[in-house]
């Protein structure tokens, strides 16, 4: 294992036979091999990251440091372990402890190194589906949890535990949690793909099949949170979102709203000069856009009337129920001014009198 070091070992030892003097030499010389490893990593990470912000930049070459560092000095530490004549409990024990400490230092620079990296990912300009900012926090709680357990694996066997009846047990609790906690997996399963696929965010409003609607103001793991315009807050479970059929209202180029205005005209009334009275409306109100335009359109001819849709764009679907209300009571006045009618159903009742036909 330290073939390598025999001539250095050899000259240490004609000035002193001490295994004591030996160690220390390993030691010293570890030092050394480690900063002259650690000046050889930071140039060349430093030369692959160079297109990183400078914080970002500055906090891996600082990560780098720490752990290259360290790594070679914990390896020297075990080395010279090694030479002096110990026990063999007190060895392996002191062996156990370095690997312990190596160990947690490549744990916790892996957890440090990941979530940088999913940082930074997550801020460019067209990130992965897997690392966007929604998806961020679940990525780095993941990787925390693998690499604790793979560090308390690896800690285990430095101390030489039978992990066998460990992962065993394991094995069995996990299996008989993931029959008792069914549906909570599953909406954490379904909270994952919401977060990935995104076919909804924060702020969008969006509408369900069994009829709620309302802003979105909380994606988590395990359920959504719907604020309705009555301000109430709905909690629905992400396995009930992924089955749903969902209309986002706010998807899109753009958050612009579309929104119907359907309005029918007696028989008779002159079709150009309703359309161009619905232009004029629409384009004097505040809440509807300029841009797509205002259209109008004769869909049908119904049974009291003629059937014709105003179809306006609005900044946002929370405007949807104040602008329809303002459009129905600016035609009902306009028509009423213009003459327009506006027909509603009418019956004809004929009675006759049974005693006469008889």
């Amino acid at each position: 294992m330290i073939e390598w070091l025999d001539p250095l070992l050899d000259w240490v030892s004609r000035l002193s036979p001490s295994p004591y003097l030996r160690a220390l030499a390993v030691i010293v010389l570890f030092l050394l091999l480690a900063k002259l490893i650690d000046l050889l990593v930071s140039a060349a990470v430093g030369r692959f990251l160079q297109h990183w912000a400078g914080s970002r930049r500055e906090d891996a070459l600082h990560l780098g440091h720490r752990t290259v560092f360290r790594t070679v000095a914990l390896v020297g530490l075990s080395i010279a372990t090694t030479i002096i004549d110990l026990a063999p409990r007190a060895e392996t024990i002191t062996l156990a402890v370095v690997n312990s400490i190596l160990i947690l230092v490549w744990v916790t620079a892996g957890i440090r190194a990941g979530a940088m990296l999913i940082d930074a990912l997550s801020h460019r300009v067209s990130p992965p589906a897997w690392a966007r900012p929604t998806t961020a926090p679940l990525l780095n709680n993941s990787l925390r949890v693998v690499l604790a357990l793979a560090g308390a694996y690896a800690v285990l066997l430095a101390w030489n535990v039978n992990v066998t009846g460990l992962v065993a047990s394991a094995g069995i609790v996990g299996l008989a949690l993931s029959f008792a906690a069914q549906d909570t997996l599953g909406n954490l399963l379904a909270g994952v793909a919401i977060l990935t696929d995104q076919p909804y965010r924060i702020g969008d409003y969006i509408v369900l099949d069994s009829g709620e609607r309302g802003q979105v103001t909380h994606i988590g793991l395990r359920s959504t949170r719907l604020l309705t315009r009555d301000d109430e807050e709905v909690s629905i479970p992400n396995g009930v979102m992924g089955r749903a059929k969902i209309v986002n209202e706010s998807g899109g180029p753009h958050v612009k709203y579309r929104l119907r205005v359907p309005v029918g005209v007696a028989y008779g009334s002159d079709i150009d000069k309703v359309m161009a009275t619905l232009m004029r409306i629409a384009a004097e109100h505040p809440n509807v856009c300029e841009a797509p335009t205002p259209r109008v359109r004769f869909r049908s001819f119904g049974e009291s009337g003629l059937e014709i849709e105003l179809l306006v764009w609005i900044a946002q679907p929370a405007l949807r129920g104040l602008a329809l209300h303002e459009i129905n009571c600016e035609i009902y006045r306009t028509f009423d001014r213009e003459g327009i009618n506006i027909p509603f159903p009418q019956r004809d009742l004929h009675i006759r009198d049974w005693r006469q036909e008889s």
